[in-house]
């Protein structure tokens, strides 16, 4: 049973969830601040986007369509999507070579059942796909609780998004910003305070 996977035969749902992704990703860039060269984790469980368990019905295209309305807003902007994979993978990450030239690889590839049909999309349709185990993003979605603070730089800060949902999964979004230090005699850079600097 561990390799089955799921279709869903109303083709107005994927869409639907499609749509969602993007909105949410154009969201994400506006309340976030992001720009390019920036990396935004996402967590998917497409099974929760369909009312389902986490893990319980992995669906191939629905990985596929919330990838796709993602990346049509990410990809113009230069903006990176780290898919993080199942814990079958120990939330390992799937990304473009090209936003982590320096990273340590590691030798796996994700499957449905196995990484999750978001990181198997991911993976067959970057240029250049290759795993790492860990990642500091920028920002992140998480998609039907998938959990992605591990892969979040310090301070991850919560954003507050109008949409709430991606199918019947629940969307979590956050950013993140450098720490404040020095207690309270410090004085701070207020172009901060939203973010990362933008060199």
């Amino acid at each position: 049973m561990a390799g089955i996977t799921y279709e869903v035969e109303d083709k107005n749902i994927i869409e639907q969830i499609k749509n969602d992704a993007m909105n949410a990703a154009k969201e994400l860039v506006e309340k976030a601040h992001l720009t390019t060269g920036n990396i935004v984790v996402i967590g998917c469980s497409t099974s929760s986007t369909l009312g389902n368990d986490i893990g319980s019905h992995s669906v191939p295209e629905v990985g596929k369509a919330i990838f796709e309305g993602l990346q049509s807003v990410f990809k113009p902007l230069g903006i990176y999507i780290a898919a993080q994979c199942c814990e079958h993978l120990n939330r390992a990450i799937i990304i473009e070579h090209a936003a982590v030239p320096n990273a340590e690889i590691v030798n796996v590839v994700p499957q449905p059942k196995a990484g999750g049909s978001f990181a198997t999309a991911c993976y067959n349709a970057f240029e250049q796909p290759v795993a790492i185990e860990h990642i500091k993003a920028d920002a992140g979605l998480d998609i039907g609780g998938t959990l992605i603070g591990m892969h979040l730089k310090e301070v991850a800060v919560p954003v507050h998004m109008q949409l709430t949902h991606i199918g019947k999964a629940i969307l979590i979004a956050a950013r993140t910003r450098p720490k404040f230090i020095g207690g309270e005699r410090a004085h701070y850079d207020e172009n901060l305070k939203d973010g990362y600097p933008k060199f």
